[in-house]
């Protein structure tokens, strides 16, 4: 077929046009004018040569399939061709046959070889944008292939690479949105530019248009004591929303369960479906109250008949305080092991350390109050009270030896039996010596012997002694050392207000400043120092008290008082039978000076 231009298809017109003015033909002439277009024919040719211009769609069959073209029959005028790759799918297979009617956009009327280049692929994109104008404007929905995941939201095929945020995905946050890729949605178009190719669409809008719809029929239908089905929304901290259909109502925590829940998530899941009571329902401000636990009965009404003081009862511990640990003995119902009463023999100062939630223990019921839903357990009522029979075990006077346990400032424990310690005083370390630590004398694991000294069941007290195991010093100390005895010893400390004196191991006396004879102001370090043996008369001793007193001035008076009656007796004993003139004199200076002495020391 020629190619006309545009001046020539106007000159073709107006031949027409003359030819059709003229008389009406004879025979020869009609049948010569057959051969001639009419103006309609003319019209048609017109029109399908305009169809053609570069740009434009046109339609067409497909006459020929080759290796790399598509012939399709433009309507008898000159075949168009069509790159074979755009007819090919996925595979490599070619969708397209002999016969069929294709779209396809015309590229350029005319090649080297006379033919029409045409794109099918971009037919399909112009009929695309012109679906997306059509849709925008009269507000309808487009469906997409959900293709990849990009920054910020999805990657649609709607025929053209769309954009979906990803806050127009659902109307509620979707934590994968990969999960979403290869899916088909239907899609509002929110905008388009046709002349950069950008496309924004939005499910959202679909759901929420359908939630509205449904929101307006349950709101008409939902009261409060109803029993409905929804499907779990959200789950925070405090309770789940759950989906009613296009209402949202709030199941609390505490609704959940009778029992003891940390997390809604320990009973439900997002998009889990569940059966719920309407507990409060306000139509004006579209708030609904849920509750799970109220579809059944309350087991605290039951408990008092269920649970009986002094039964023993296994559970598991559900949670840990710092006074005691939870224990479930059923759903809905929980009872309280308090530290006190989780050991016979231990003082037990935190839970942790012999429990962890999960641990199932046997414990025995002591008291049920149903009003305030509270059931106290004991674990060591489990068991036999040691401390019941200790005292027959371990009378007192018996010597034990076992291990130290602890120390601390005022004493020792020392293992007796399992779970019982005994204590030993400091004071009841040694009969001589004082420490001021038993860190001094003891370290912790240390094997020793002790004597039983007490034994107190309601305290649970284990009174000990170390230095018992031997006879006190000073229990022999008062027949040893009576008052009046001169005794001898060594200086162990020298004070203000006297000296101490070793008269024996573990045994002191002290020798008070008074008592000492030396002159009023004098002090005892200039007179003494450490280690000095003194001699002292005893003149008080207390075995009980663990101490005597000595006195060097008393011991002086002695033995001054016995030189002058040796004197005395002598003087009386000599010639004439009476006393000279001269052992009065000495009897006199003797005398004052012991009145000078006795001054001295007032």
């Amino acid at each position: 077929m020629e190619n006309f231009s545009n001046h020539d298809s106007e000159n073709i017109k107006e031949d027409l046009i003359d030819g059709l003015e003229t008389e009406e033909p004879g025979q020869d002439e009609r049948e010569s004018a057959d051969q001639v277009m009419t103006m309609d024919q003319f019209t048609e040719f017109e029109e399908s040569f305009k169809s053609l211009s570069e740009g434009s769609l046109t339609r067409g069959e497909v006459v020929q399939i080759g290796k790399e073209y598509v012939m399709l029959d433009v309507k008898g005028k000159s075949e168009g061709r069509i790159l074979l790759n755009e007819f090919l799918d996925a595979d490599g297979n070619v969708t397209v046959k002999i016969g069929d009617e294709v779209e396809a956009l015309v590229l350029r009327s005319d090649d080297e070889d006379g033919e029409i280049i045409l794109s099918k692929a971009k037919a399909e994109k112009i009929k695309v944008w012109d679906d997306i104008t059509r849709i925008h404007n009269e507000d309808g929905t487009i469906q997409g292939v959900i293709t990849s995941r990009v920054k910020g939201g999805l990657s649609v095929d709607i025929g053209v690479n769309a954009f979906l945020p990803g806050s127009q995905v659902d109307s509620r946050p979707i934590k994968n949105l990969e999960s979403l890729v290869g899916q088909t949605f239907d899609f509002k178009i929110l905008k388009f530019n046709k002349r950069r190719g950008n496309v924004v669409l939005s499910h959202r809008a679909i759901l929420e248009v359908a939630r509205e719809a449904q929101k307006r029929e349950t709101l008409a239908t939902l009261e409060a004591g109803a029993v409905v089905e929804g499907v779990v929304k959200n789950l925070t901290e405090y309770g789940a929303f759950i989906d009613l259909g296009g209402l949202d109502g709030l199941l609390h925590v505490t609704d959940m369960s009778w029992g003891r829940l940390a997390h809604p998530s320990e009973l439900f899941g997002v998009s889990d479906k569940v059966t719920v009571k309407v507990l409060a329902f306000d139509r004006e401000k579209s708030r609904v109250s849920l509750g799970l636990k109220q579809l059944h009965e309350d087991p605290w009404i039951t408990a008092s008949q269920k649970y009986v003081v002094g039964e023993k009862i296994t559970g598991r511990v559900v949670s840990l305080a710092d006074y005691g640990a939870f224990v479930e003995l059923d759903k809905g119902i929980e009872g309280l092991i308090h530290v006190s009463e989780m050991s016979w023999t231990r003082k037990v100062r935190n839970p942790a350390s012999i429990l962890k939630v999960g641990d199932i223990v046997d414990c025995v019921i002591l008291k049920v109050d149903t009003g305030a839903k509270r059931i106290s357990l004991g674990m060591k009522q489990v068991e036999p009270n040691p401390w019941d029979t200790v005292a027959e075990r371990y009378p007192i006077g018996t010597i034990i030896e076992g291990k130290i346990k602890n120390i601390t400032d005022f004493g020792v424990f020392i293992g007796i039996d399992e779970g019982i310690d005994g204590l030993v005083h400091i004071s009841d370390i040694s009969w001589t010596r004082r420490y001021k630590h038993p860190s001094e004398v003891f370290k912790k694991g240390d094997s020793v012997r002790a004597l039983i000294l007490a034994i107190d069941r309601d305290q649970e007290r284990f009174s000990l002694g170390i230095k018992q195991l031997e006879e006190d010093p000073w229990s022999i100390a008062v027949a040893r050392f009576p008052v009046g005895r001169t005794v001898s010893g060594k200086v162990t400390n020298i004070t203000d207000f006297g000296l101490f004196v070793e008269l024996a191991e573990g045994v002191e006396g002290l020798i008070h400043v008074s008592e000492s004879g030396l002159p009023k102001g004098k002090p005892l370090s200039e007179a003494y120092k450490l280690g000095d043996e003194i001699t002292a008369k005893v003149i008080s001793i207390s075995a009980t008290d663990h101490k005597i007193g000595l006195s060097i001035k008393r011991l002086k008076k002695d033995d001054d008082d016995r030189l002058y009656k040796d004197y005395a007796d002598s003087s009386r004993g000599g010639s004439g039978g009476g006393v000279s003139v001269l052992g009065e004199q000495l009897s006199k200076a003797f005398a004052a000076q012991q009145s000078r002495s006795d001054d001295d020391e007032n």
